[in-house]
C-alpha cells in the first residue's frame, strides 16, 4: 500500500493542496456572510437569503473540502512513513485546531440562521483571521520542517 501512495505521491499532494486552498477560502468567507446576516433582522427575508448562501458554502465547499483534504493528507503522510516525524504531529495539532475552529463557526451560522445573534461583527472579523494565523504556521511547518 505504501509503494502504491508512493507512487501517486505527486497526486494525493496536487489534491491535498487544491482542497486545502477551497477549504480556506470557505473559512474566510463564512465569518464575513455572517456580518453580512447580521445587517438583517431576525425572520426577514435577506436573513434567510444568507441563511441559504452559508448552508451552501458548508454544505458544497466547506464540509467536502475539509475531509478530502484530511484523506489526502494522512494517506501522504502513511505513504510517506512521517508519523515519527515531530514537524508532522505539530502540523496535525494545527490542523486538528483548525478543524475545530470549522466544527465551532458552522455550529455559529447555524444559530444565526435559527434567528440567534451569538457573535458581534466585531467578534466575528476577530475570529476571521484565526485561519489565516494557523495556515501560517502550518506551512512554515510543511516547508521548514524544524523538527
Amino acid at each position: 500500500m505504501q509503494a502504491v501512495l508512493s507512487d501517486i505521491y505527486l497526486f494525493l499532494k496536487s489534491g491535498h493542496v487544491i482542497f486545502m486552498v477551497f477549504w480556506m477560502a470557505g473559512l474566510f468567507m463564512l465569518p464575513r456572510q455572517c456580518i453580512y446576516m447580521l445587517d438583517h433582522a431576525p425572520g426577514s427575508p435577506g436573513e434567510a437569503k444568507w441563511a441559504v448562501r452559508m448552508g451552501k458554502l458548508r454544505k458544497i465547499i466547506l464540509t467536502p473540502s475539509l475531509a478530502i483534504v484530511w484523506v489526502l493528507g494522512l494517506s501522504m503522510a502513511y505513504g510517506g512513513e512521517w508519523f515519527t516525524a515531530g514537524w508532522l504531529h505539530a502540523k496535525l495539532t494545527l490542523v486538528l485546531a483548525m478543524t475545530g475552529y470549522h466544527g465551532w463557526l458552522v455550529g455559529q451560522t447555524k444559530k444565526m440562521a435559527r434567528g440567534e445573534r451569538p457573535l458581534s461583527e466585531k467578534t466575528l472579523r476577530m475570529i476571521g483571521e484565526v485561519p489565516g494565523l494557523l495556515l501560517i504556521l502550518i506551512v512554515l511547518l510543511v516547508y521548514l520542517k524544524p523538527f
